[in-house]
């Protein structure tokens, strides 16, 4: 006060004035920029949080309070009377915050309910009708953007006006920076993986190439070029789930041209856990199956020139598909393997090898392992690495990697893509797979493990390992040689095997390995049924993981089981191989071993009648049942021990012989389930399966188990995998949870 009285009334007034031209100019920089830019955020759930009082809701008033100019655009649902008649009216609604308050601007009455096709793309599709402008960029939940960044927007909009040689771009492509990489290993491979992707990758896919698309990335569109020529996101249910990259199928097909440019970039967070990765890249797998039969693809094919379909193909579809080619040729080789060491050509070729000095014909048997390496798939990360930091860096940091056993996480990533390719290619079934995007690491339960990858990884897992035994078993080939044909395949079994309990927090700490132990059980032992979720009982899940064959094409179903007949293959060579057959080639011999699986399936469907029938009533004439079963399985091998010879490895042939072809009579009684579930046969059938799913998880099991009883394994794999931070936070939760309990 003083000092305004000081300056007198004049001196006041000239304050006064400044500050109102401040304002003013002020003002008038917040409206020019709120029209030039407006961010609209598409939330379609924010109808149904209001109406629940849901927090979340408020959270979202309170953001648009915070930045005025921010809009958010959802979908209405309400319900009307229409001739005494309840009828739902759905409504894309457009709002912002007025005295802390939601308030609406716009609402556009819709025909019906918008989401029919796929939720993310019909999202997109009812809320760009609320923007404005020429250009639109498309930025998801999980990325960020930075001060400096936001600088070099108006160099990056320069980039839309027409150059008088260049074609005047319709999507520009970003570069992103990922910032979740320290969290875990994990998360560093994810990093490396998609720095690679968006930066040397997308480089060369713009230029020379020319076949970079559209990758759900922050690109920015030419939105009246889009907008009339169909959106940027085709919704239709199924074929489109990968939505992103149709928008730049759709952009090239209409004379549109996609550059790339990395002098901005935008952050963004990859998921950190190997759960939400492997479900990350199950529906990218799953959308690329359907992009091959989609006829966009077909559509390019046709317009491109050679080399420029060559490179559309190895860069989208042709990727998965020489995945799914590069396991199916593993199995091919094991099996050609097996059919040699059965049949006794592989002795005869090393005696004729061996007699006439044909060191190449050994060499050529064992060039499996060469082709395996699998070391060169990290050159585009490391040559990236090495641009940016510099090569003495770039390989250090590979080396790290690899000491973070980043080979068995690619390896393990392989078998996830081939499946998921492989199956929907066959039987259809795309879906979205939700993996939250959180932030967070945290540990998997053994049953949540063998719920997502049972059928994945661990079923191929063991069917390898049954290859690579039996190889053992009867080769005539040197110890040099048999490792250098084997030694890759035991790596790629053990990591289908092993890597999401290595992967998980706390995967080896003995308190969880009890907890998780009494949840598989309990899994197990649940009876299934309808309400009953997946989550729940091994019945609706076993149920639930082989519905996609209930729905499958008669063409499909075929191929299944002629895929399934590989399992027979076992028992038809190793009968003749049994110590007890006398060197018998007859084929006799191969139809008594079916005897033996009739007679078991028999048995299993004794003991099922006993438990359904006396069980519940009569518990000790079902006891006497069972022992009774019990002691004449035992009395039939000593009784073949005496008399035929049978041995301890004549045992361990049976087991390696009718344990694959009972897992290939379920596969294919599976495919047949409608014809035969109304039959008493199914009954014994889900029986023999849910022995089989316990089976192979208590193998699975057991050596966890083992490990886990050794806290330095816990100890070596929280310091290894994961960052300081979160190694701290595990180390002290054993003793929080001790002095909890205590309490």
């Amino acid at each position: 006060m003083t000092k305004e009285l000081y300056k007198g009334p004049v001196g006041t007034e000239r304050e006064q004035n400044k500050r109102n031209i401040h304002q003013s100019l002020s003002t008038e920089l917040d409206a020019l920029a709120d029209m030039k830019f407006s961010y609209v955020i598409s939330c379609q759930k924010f109808g149904e949080q209001k109406s629940n009082g849901d927090v979340h809701a408020q959270d979202i008033i309170d953001l648009m309070a915070r930045y005025p100019a921010l809009r958010v655009a959802y979908i209405e649902e309400k319900e009307i009377i229409v001739d005494n008649m309840p009828h739902k009216v759905y409504s894309s609604v457009l709002i912002k915050a007025e005295n802390n308050l939601d308030q609406e601007i716009y609402r556009i009455k819709l025909p019906g309910p918008p989401i029919i096709g796929e939720g993310k793309p019909e999202n997109q599709n009812h809320a760009i009708i609320f923007t404005r402008g020429e250009a639109l960029q498309t930025i998801d939940m999980n990325q960020d953007n930075y001060l400096e960044e936001a600088y070099k927007m108006r160099n990056v909009l320069q980039e839309f006006v027409r150059h008088p040689r260049d074609q005047t771009p319709t999507i520009l492509g970003l570069r992103e920076h990922i910032f979740t990489g320290s969290v875990s290993s994990l998360a560093g491979f994810m990093s490396y993986q998609e720095t690679s992707f968006v930066t040397i990758g997308q480089r060369f896919l713009a230029d020379p190439l020319r076949v970079r698309f559209h990758y759900g990335h922050p690109d920015i569109f030419d939105r009246m070029f889009h907008l009339t020529r169909g959106g940027i996101s085709k919704a239709s249910k199924t074929i489109n789930l990968s939505e992103d990259v149709f928008a730049g199928y759709n952009s090239i097909l209409r004379r549109g041209h996609i550059t790339y440019n990395e002098y901005i970039q935008v952050g963004k967070g990859r998921d950190v856990g190997l759960n939400q990765i492997s479900k990350f890249e199950a529906k990218v797998a799953n959308g690329n199956s359907e992009q091959t039969l989609s006829r966009d693809i077909y559509r390019l094919a046709r317009r491109f020139d050679f080399f420029r379909m060559l490179s559309c193909y190895f860069t989208t579809v042709g990727f998965y598909f020489n995945s799914l080619i590069s396991v199916v040729g593993v199995y091919v080789f094991l099996y050609g393997q097996l059919y040699l060491v059965l049949s006794g050509l592989q002795s005869a070729l090393l005696i004729k090898a061996h007699h006439q000095n044909m060191k190449s014909l050994e060499t050529a048997l064992a060039s499996q392992s060469f082709l395996q390496l699998g070391l060169l798939t990290g050159l585009p990360m490391v040559m990236e690495l090495g641009l940016e930091k510099g090569f003495r860096a770039a390989l250090s940091d590979f080396i790290l990697m690899q000491l973070q056993v980043a080979s068995v996480f690619f390896t393990f990533s392989l078998g996830t893509k081939a499946h998921y390719y492989g199956r929907t290619i066959l039987h259809g079934g795309a879906k979205y797979r939700p993996t939250g995007r959180k932030f967070v690491v945290f540990h998997a339960s053994f049953t949540e493990n063998y719920q997502l990858y049972s059928r994945s990884h661990f079923v191929k897992a063991f069917e390898l390992i049954f290859l690579l035994i039996i190889y053992h078993l009867f080769r005539k080939s040197d110890g040099k040689f048999h490792v250098m044909v084997t030694y890759s395949t035991w790596f790629m079994a053990m990591t289908w095997l092993f890597a999401p309990f290595l992967f998980n927090p706390a995967g080896f700490a003995w308190h969880k390995i009890v907890d998780d132990w009494s949840d598989w059980n309990r899994w197990m032992m649940n009876q299934g049924g309808i309400g009953v979720q997946p989550e729940k009982s091994w019945e609706s899940w076993w149920n639930a993981e082989n519905a996609h064959l209930r729905y499958s094409v008669l063409s499909s179903r075929i191929i299944e089981v002629l895929l399934c007949l590989r399992f027979f293959v076992y028992q038809y060579g190793l009968v003749y191989h049994l110590k007890i057959s006398h060197d018998n080639k007859n084929f006799l011999v191969y139809l008594l071993s079916w005897v033996v699986i009739i007679a078991v399936v028999g048995l299993v469907k004794l003991v099922n009648c006993a438990s359904r029938q006396l069980s519940s009533k009569h518990q000790l004439i079902f006891r006497f049942i069972k022992l009774l079963t019990f002691l004449a399985v035992v009395t039939s091998f000593i009784l073949l021990s005496c008399l035929c010879k049978l041995s301890i490895m004549d045992l361990i042939v049976c087991c390696l012989a009718f344990i694959p072809t009972g897992w290939g009579l379920l596969l294919i009684v599976q495919v047949l389930r409608p014809k035969i579930e109304y039959y008493a046969i199914w009954e014994p059938i889900q029986v023999i399966a849910h022995a089989y799913d316990y089976g192979m998880g208590t193998l699975l099991f057991f050596p966890i188990a083992v490990l886990a009883w050794m806290p330095i394994i816990s100890a070596i794999q929280t310091r290894v995998l994961f960052n300081r931070a979160f190694s701290r936070q595990l180390q002290i939760q054993p003793f929080i949870i001790g002095k909890t309990k205590r309490r």
